[in-house]
């Protein structure tokens, strides 16, 4: 099969870095343009298996406001975003809720729990 080159801005930290990987079938050739070790892993990564956070809300049953903001421990697969999402529109928790209480273990069977980022009191 034919040589591909991908072309990527690396997210590793904030110089934005333009990539260029060159990859045939399954394996990385090359990864150019990164100025550290991270844009480098970051390319390989987002090649191969693309993977996110996810950052959402979840509704609060009797807290001082309606909502927690919350994510994912860990990162998960990029084509599972939109189920973890659908997962979390139907979730409720009851307030009081801390930061780093587990509003869902193990989302979409990623073996990767939903967390807090957010404090709410009770009503």
């Amino acid at each position: 099969m034919a040589k591909e080159i991908i072309e990527l801005t690396c997210i590793g930290c904030p110089l934005g870095c333009s990539l260029k990987v060159e990859k045939q079938d399954a394996e990385i050739l090359s990864v150019e343009g990164n100025t550290c070790p991270r844009g480098d892993a970051y390319a390989r990564k987002e090649v191969t298996n693309p993977t996110r956070i996810v950052t959402s809300s979840v509704k609060v049953v009797g807290g001082e406001v309606e909502t927690v903001s919350c994510k994912t421990a860990s990162d998960i697969p990029k084509n599972l975003i939109f189920s973890v999402i659908e997962v979390l529109r139907g979730q409720t928790v009851t307030a009081p809720v801390r930061i780093g209480d587990v509003l869902v273990k193990n989302v979409c069977d990623t073996g990767v729990d939903i967390v807090a980022t957010k404090e709410v009191r009770s009503a």
